[in-house]
């Protein structure tokens, strides 16, 4: 059977993490779709059942195992002790924990034991206590995979994915940050994964920076000057991309199934739009990264933390779209 291998970690164990994959694995049809393993320690696996109050039995292999797996296996660690977790806490031990799973996939990933990963929520205050020492979780996973190529993060829901040119910026300085290159980039890394997806002709909007779409330069030249060459750059190359459509209609194209992505020029002219949409139902792609790496889009949510209060929503979401990734990372492998 051909089906992907999938890595999953339980993210913070202080959060919702371990009771979500719980909840994931009792779904129907979750492990019909792809053989699975859990990273982790056993205990956070178990707490996880617990929390959940749905059983979850751990298959408990070696590493030297894995090759020849089917169905559900589990890789032990020992990241963190049972009583150093502390529900709805921030700690060093949890960051240290999350850090060790993350690394063991991603190791798991560059030798060609899984296809793909999927990590529960993880706690960003954590993990740079515990050394992070990056920006954020995706540009950790880059250095540590040693990928020096283009990357950033993805934005997914149901079958709406955004990307965008600037990022983590103060929005006084996100004209200044626009330029051809980078939208061509940004509109390339949506192509990609699309098609990495299995959507083999993607179709990409591009959204306008300024209002009206700069209304012919009344209210700015950034889509005269820099926008409309990006797109038609992109056409020439007989890419299906249109724009810059303005920002706040260019989602209901997304929503009529018009375009599989839409690719904004800020964080928020996105965020905004995906999370009114459905947040619970929000999936996070590390896109550009040679291995498919996906979670959640929501965080650890302290407030709900061993409750039983957590939706497995968009976990699944993000599991779905990871084994399809997966599947395809897995065909080119074998056909390489």
């Amino acid at each position: 059977m051909n089906r992907p291998k999938i890595a999953i970690i339980p993210g913070d164990p202080s959060g919702i993490g371990p009771e979500l994959i719980a909840k994931l694995l009792n779904e129907d049809g979750i492990r019909e779709a792809a053989d699975i393993v859990l990273v982790g320690d056993a205990h956070l696996w178990q707490r996880g059942a617990e929390q959940a109050g749905l059983p979850v039995e751990l298959n408990t292999l070696q590493e030297e195992d894995l090759p020849d797996f089917a169905g559900l296996a589990h890789l032990d660690l020992n990241t963190i002790k049972p009583d150093e977790v502390e529900i709805a806490t921030v700690s060093v031990a949890g960051g240290t924990s999350s850090l060790r799973c993350l690394d063991k996939a991603m190791d798991l990933a560059m030798a060609g034991l899984v296809d793909g990963i999927l990590f529960a929520p993880l706690n960003k205050g954590a993990m740079t206590s515990a050394g992070l020492n990056a920006e954020d979780e995706h540009r950790y996973m880059a250095r540590y995979l040693g990928f020096t190529g283009y990357h950033s993060e993805i934005n997914v829901l149901d079958d709406i994915m955004t990307t965008r040119v600037t990022s983590h910026i103060g929005l006084k300085e996100v004209a200044a940050n626009i330029d051809q290159p980078g939208i061509l980039r940004a509109i390339t890394l949506a192509s990609d994964t699309l098609k990495r997806a299995g959507k083999m002709r993607p179709a990409i909007a591009v959204a306008a920076l300024n209002p009206h779409a700069g209304d012919n330069g009344k209210f700015g030249r950034e889509e005269i000057d820099i926008l409309e060459p990006a797109v038609r750059a992109c056409q020439d190359k007989q890419m299906n991309v249109t724009g810059p459509w303005p920002s706040d209609t260019v989602f209901l194209k997304a929503i009529r199934g018009e375009v599989d992505a839409v690719v904004t020029m800020y964080h928020d002219q996105g965020q905004i739009a995906i999370k009114l949409l459905g947040f619970e139902r929000g999936v996070t792609v590390a896109g550009g990264l040679p291995y498919p790496i996906g979670t959640p889009a929501h965080g650890t949510a302290f407030d709900i933390a061993g409750q039983n209060k957590a939706n497995v929503s968009a976990t699944r979401q993000a599991f779905n779209l990871l084994v399809r990734m997966a599947q395809t990372h897995r065909d080119q492998r074998s056909a390489a």
